[in-house]
């Protein structure tokens, strides 16, 4: 008799951890995350309404309660939905408008995802005055790529690597400077709003050789200006002296067209 009371005990914990694994908990989200809390979002169980292929549609009931000691005149926000990879696959709209201190708000929101949603992150998208001060400065990833590969880069500058290269970027306008042996420096002006989400990039076609190029058989290449070529020897100008190297060691020559003026 014992026995079967523990198994009956065992069976109905199984039935109620595989009801709770199905029904999806309530997701909480404060805003912001560190610091004074502002307002707290309880998104209720992810409803799907339909979809198509791997498209999803889901209405989610939401919650809010401002948690700050004045009333709040308009916040917008942006949550933005992850799978099992931690992956961004869609995003919604939340925004709230003239709520009180302690005053708590229900309705209803939309989302669509390209897969099924695990997990969620709450981004302002617009607050108001007396509200930016309290929201932390957010860094966004990105990848920045030039054409060819290998220059060089500074962000506003200061030296961040060579490319490509994932840079961590704040809002606001910037300007990213791209050098590479024997191109022309290039610049690109660069600007992040609060709205922007990681995960962009950026990719420079950095201009043409500024020097001619020498490359030797052992796979070095020389940038500077060549002065003569002849059947035994290349001779090479490098930052004001000439260099001679033997023909032999030479594999490949190019030339950058220069006009009369600049020889």
């Amino acid at each position: 008799m014992p026995t079967r009371s523990v198994l009956s005990i065992l069976l109905l914990v199984i039935f109620a951890g595989t009801s709770l694994a199905k029904d999806q908990p309530a997701q909480v989200l404060v805003w912001p995350a560190t610091g004074q809390p502002v307002v707290r979002f309880s998104l209720g169980k992810f409803k799907e309404i339909g979809n198509t292929g791997k498209l999803h549609s889901y209405s989610i009931d939401v919650t809010a309660e401002n948690l700050w000691g004045k009333r709040i005149s308009q916040a917008d926000f942006s949550l933005y939905l992850f799978d099992k990879d931690k992956v961004r696959i869609g995003d919604a709209w939340l925004s709230i408008s003239d709520v009180a201190p302690g005053q708590v708000l229900k309705f209803q929101i939309m989302a669509q995802t390209s897969g099924t949603p695990v997990s969620t992150v709450l981004s302002p998208r617009v607050l108001p005055v007396e509200l930016q001060p309290l929201a932390p400065l957010k860094k966004i990833s990105m990848t920045v790529n030039s054409v060819p590969q290998g220059a060089n880069v500074r962000l506003d500058d200061t030296e961040v690597g060579v490319t490509p290269k994932i840079i961590q970027v704040l809002p606001g306008k910037h300007t990213l400077e791209f050098t590479k042996d024997g191109f022309n420096t290039g610049h690109f002006p660069l600007e992040i709003t609060p709205e922007d989400v990681s995960g962009g990039s950026v990719s420079y076609e950095l201009g043409v050789s500024a020097h001619d190029t020498v490359e030797l058989r052992d796979g070095t290449v020389i940038s500077g200006d060549v002065e003569s070529v002849s059947a035994t020897e290349v001779l090479v100008r490098l930052g004001g002296t000439v260099q001679r190297f033997n023909r032999n060691q030479v594999k490949r020559i190019g030339l950058v067209p220069r006009d009369s003026a600049s020889q």
